[in-house]
Order: structure tokens, then sequence, then C-alpha cells
């Protein structure tokens, strides 16, 4: 069971950083490679260290330590602006513990096989080419890739979906600016670099210098987001990589007791990073379902003002439940647009209601309404009235739902997590076999 090509038992690690969207499609790859026999071993932030080891995947924390981050006063809240958010992340954060983020990594691939990095794992490539290690990437929406041919939606530039039309031409010159503005944010990284003897890189690790060579794959649907003229070389759009807290549980006694009593409500959820700011989100979302005359599920976390439990016979508040297993039972879906959550979503075949705030959210936003399967209202123009504009337009419209319906079956033929694991030992048996061809993976789906 361990692999196909010399049968050896693969030592792989993922290094991952951020919420359990940035989390969850790793354990999938995780608990695939150990299905096969293989090692996996996660390295992550200490927070996520008893989830990692309590389903049999090996643990490595890796800085930054984000229980220190949370401590600072202000800095989640500046990390989650939806403008100005992306850089205090690089600034504040992930450059200023860069050193311990590579001390911690460079200690978790020793005697690996192949190490695989999250975006924002900036210490991969350095640890990678000071062992002279093989290195795979990863981009878990097609906002990362920026590509002229494909453009993307920037939480800072919202108005760029306007643009599209005006082509490559346009957005080459968009984006130069873009890398111009955000050079100097990578500066801690090129020195660093230079201290540890690496030479000069031309590429920024923001942009294209986060890409592997020999591999970068695109943990996401091509219905997302199709591979692209130029996008990294050796990369691929694999299909989502799925894994649900609980989702063997199931859901909540409380919970399916209430959807088992009517008809199918509005779930509304702002995934897990998020929810921790809400503001008005969830005494809106409730407005809104009552003005529509329709049931409504809360996931509002585990520290919400609201209350937990039935909200009265209509509308119910709980802290979490698995997406795999509530989605598909929701008349409609309303969500902060992030890729997790967006694929679940479009898995479970129902419209959606996206409210983006930032990062990847406005883009995520934009390319499922191209698909015909969602409207958006970004976050900031969030309210009762709106929300329930939206939503009755939504539901009234029946080609929403039956587009959602058929890329919802198209996304569960997809399969995403076995394709990016044999690319994975792929590239891993590749290096330990010096005859054998990395693989050449322009793009799948």
């Amino acid at each position: 069971m361990a692999g196909a090509g010399s049968g050896k038992s693969l030592r792989i690690v993922f290094a991952t950083i951020g919420s359990f969207g940035d989390l969850h499609p790793y354990i999938a790859l995780a608990l695939e490679l150990n299905r096969r026999g293989h090692r996996a071993m996660i390295a992550g932030s200490d927070v996520y260290r008893d989830k990692i080891q309590a389903l049999g995947i090996d643990f490595h924390p890796l800085g930054p330590d984000f229980n220190r981050v949370q401590s600072v006063p202000g800095l989640v809240d500046q990390v989650l602006h939806p403008r100005t958010g992306a850089e205090t992340l690089i600034r504040d954060v992930m450059m200023p513990n860069l050193r311990e983020s590579y001390a911690d990594l460079s200690a978790a691939a020793e005697g690996s096989d192949l190490l695989v990095s999250h975006p924002l794992a900036f210490a991969a490539r350095l640890v990678a080419e000071t062992q002279g290690r093989r290195w795979a990437s990863t981009f878990l929406a097609p906002f990362t890739a920026l590509s002229v041919h494909d453009p993307s939606v920037m939480a800072e530039i919202p108005f760029l979906n306007l643009l599209r039309p005006l082509g490559p031409p346009l957005f080459r010159q968009i984006y130069h600016h873009v890398m111009l503005r955000a050079h100097d944010w990578s500066a801690p990284w090129h020195a660093f670099r230079a201290e540890l003897g690496l030479p000069p890189a031309a590429d920024d690790p923001l942009f294209a210098g986060q890409h592997a060579p020999d591999l970068a794959l695109g943990l996401f649907s091509p219905l997302l987001g199709a591979p692209q003229p130029d996008w990294p070389r050796n990369s691929m759009a694999t299909g989502f990589a799925f894994h649900d807290d609980d989702d063997q549980a199931g859901l909540p006694p409380d919970l399916a007791a209430f959807l088992a009593d009517g008809p199918p409500p509005l779930v509304f959820t702002l995934g897990t990073t998020m929810v921790r700011r809400p503001g008005s989100f969830f005494e809106d979302s409730l407005k809104a379902a009552q003005r529509l005359r329709r049931r409504a599920v809360l996931l509002v976390g585990s520290k919400s003002s609201l209350p937990l439990g039935p909200l009265s016979e209509s509308a119910i508040s709980v802290a979490y439940a698995p997406f795999s297993a509530l989605f598909p039972r929701a008349a409609a879906i309303v969500h902060q647009g992030g890729v997790g959550t967006t694929g679940q979503a479009m898995r479970a075949g129902r419209p959606m209601l996206v409210v983006p705030f930032g990062y990847d959210q406005p883009d995520n936003a934009a390319r499922v309404t191209r698909l015909g399967i969602a409207r958006s209202l970004p976050i900031g123009r969030y309210t009762a009235s709106r929300a329930a504009d939206q939503l009755g337009r939504l539901l009234d419209q029946p080609s929403y739902q039956r587009r959602a319906s058929e890329i919802g079956r198209k996304i569960a033929a997809e399969t995403g997590t076995q394709t990016a694991c044999d690319a994975l030992v792929a590239l891993a048996e590749a290096g330990q076999n010096p005859d054998r061809q990395s693989p050449r993976l322009r793009a799948a789906g």
C-alpha cells in the first residue's frame, strides 16, 4: 500500500499556517498518505496539536505562536481588516517570526522525503534549499495564482471584477503595481536568505517565489479556477481536499431534531476566523430570515453573544456543525467566502449568498457568482433588508438551484485528495530514485 512506484514508505511533511480552512486540506492529504502506508506529519500552530494527533497524524509545532499573536492588543482586529489585513499579517506577524518558523520547520523536515508548503509558510523554501530537500508547494484558492488570463478580485481593489473584459494587458500593469507596492513586505525574507548563505532570489515569496519549481498543487476544483497559461509551471488543479470535523459523528442532536421538524432552513456561517468578529451579522441574518418567513440555522462559534439553542420555533443557534452534514440540508447557505467553506457549499449543491470580508474571499465570491450558483453582498453592505432582498432573488429564481445541483454533482465526482497525493508521492519517489523523472503536470481537471 505504500505507493505504486518504489513501494517504500515515504515521510512527507506539510507546513501550514492559519485557520481551519488552512489546516483541513492538509489533514485530508495526511490521512490519505497514512492510509497508503506512508508517514505524514503536519507542522503547524501548537493550538492544533491535540486535534492533529487525535487523528493519528504526526505533529510538530511551527511558529508563529498564535496564542502569543492573539495576546497583542488589537492585532487580531488589524489582521482581519478587509483592506489592510494582509499587509499587517505579513509585516507584523509572519516576517518578524521568520527565524522561529525556519528553526521549527528545519527540525520537522529532518529525514523527510518531501516538504509541502502552504502559501504563508515562507520558511519552507529556505528550509528546502538549505537542506537540499524535495519541495512541493500548494495554493488553496485561484486568487493566489494571480493570472492575467483569469484575473482575481482583490479586497484592496474591489472593482477589479468590472475590468475583466479589458483583458491581460491591463491586468499585467495592475499586478505589476501591486507587486511593487508589496515588494518591501518581504524584505526580511530576502535578508534572512542572504544570512543563511543562499544566493539572491529574483522572485518574491509573496508571489511567484512561493511556488515550487517541480510541483505546485492548486487544492481546489478547476470549476472554481481553471488552470491558466501563466500559472506556475508543473502546476495542476487537483480538486478540493475535503476534511470536516466530526463528519462521522454527524450533527448535534438539537440541530438534527430542528432540521427534521420542518423545511430546509437558511444556514448562516462565518467560518472559523471571521466568526471572531461578526459585528451584527448574525442579528441581521436572523431578521432577514424572519422577513422571508424562512427557518434559520446560525453557526455562531463558541464565543457568541447569542445564546446557543433554539431562538424561536423557526431558528436555532449552534456553536458548530460539520458542513458536510449540514449544508446538503439547507435551502441556501450564507457564508464569508473562505475557500474551504465555498468548496463545501459547492459540493452540497446548494445556492449561496457570499458575504466577503477580505483576503481571497471577494475573489471566491466573484467566481461562484459567475458560475451562476451564488449572489454576493460585501460585509460592509450587509443589513437585514439587503440580505433578505438578495436571498429572495436567490431562492425565487430556479436557475440558481439547478446550476448549484449540477455543480454539486461534478464536485462530488472529483478526486482531489487522491489526485494530490498521487502527485506528491510521485515527486517524493523521484527524489529517492534519481533515475526517475519528476512529474511534469501542466494541469488537471
